[in-house]
């Protein structure tokens, strides 16, 4: 199976739920246009249909676009809520948090933290 790498910096949860029809160009366009974000970027783009048991993720890998899809057959996703925003920004352990079936919103870890020495 494959899965995002949990080392993931950028990985963008669009808020509200999308019409499945759309395919690899119909999500691009709606990155660019609806998002203002840029469909060519190193990222992640993930987006979930009205019910939560789908989810769609599409990606620019040097040459291409990629499209990764996954149902549920009996569960949904623990949807982020949506606050201000069209769009949440997410890490990869996040990202597979959530397709793991876990509440992102609650399940978060401690900060890490950085040291430049011992004192």
């Amino acid at each position: 199976m494959m899965r995002p790498s949990a080392d993931l910096l950028e990985v963008y949860v669009c808020l509200e739920p999308i019409d499945f029809r759309k395919g690899i160009n119909g999500l691009a366009a709606m990155i660019e246009r609806e998002l203002s974000l840029n469909p060519f970027a190193t990222a992640l783009y993930v987006f979930s249909n009205r019910r939560r048991d789908q989810v769609k993720i599409l990606c620019w890998e040097r040459n291409g676009f990629c499209l990764w899809q996954k149902r549920l057959e009996q569960d949904r996703f623990h949807w982020l809520r949506r606050m201000d925003s069209r769009v949440e920004v997410i890490t990869g352990q996040q990202l597979n948090w959530l397709l793991d079936g876990y509440d992102i919103a609650r399940f978060k870890p401690h900060k890490s933290l950085q040291y430049s020495g011992i004192s």
